[in-house]
């Protein structure tokens, strides 16, 4: 990959990573506005609940994602980054368009899945 690439992958990197922060801080404000909200029946309750049980599950998934991408941002900055972490080689450049946060190839990341 170009120096150009690389620039451009970690500005949606970046991109992304403020978007999720930005995602976590509302979702975090909108749990607290459910804590404190006044439920008048047991349907007010039962929407309260699950209302903050999406908002706690989005969050979880959200800060996977920026772990991710904060890894990403790392390999980047010590050169290691596009390197499938199981075979070695480059990881191919239509994957990291659509996944820049990407550790493996195709290959590689099938394999992982069927361990899981």
């Amino acid at each position: 990959m170009s120096q150009e690439e690389f620039s451009e992958i970690k500005e949606k990197l970046l991109e992304r990573q403020k978007q999720i922060l930005k995602n976590i801080n509302d979702n975090s404000k909108e749990i607290d506005g459910l804590k404190v909200a006044e439920a008048s029946d047991e349907a007010d309750y039962a929407t309260i609940s699950a209302d903050t049980a999406i908002e706690e599950a989005l969050n979880i998934k959200q800060q996977k994602e920026l772990k991710e991408i904060e890894y990403a941002l790392f390999k980047i900055s010590n050169g290691t980054y596009g390197i499938c972490e199981m075979c070695e080689e480059p990881i191919g450049k239509a994957r990291l368009e659509v996944k820049p946060q990407a550790r493996y190839c195709i290959v590689c990341r099938e394999i992982v899945e069927k361990r899981a």
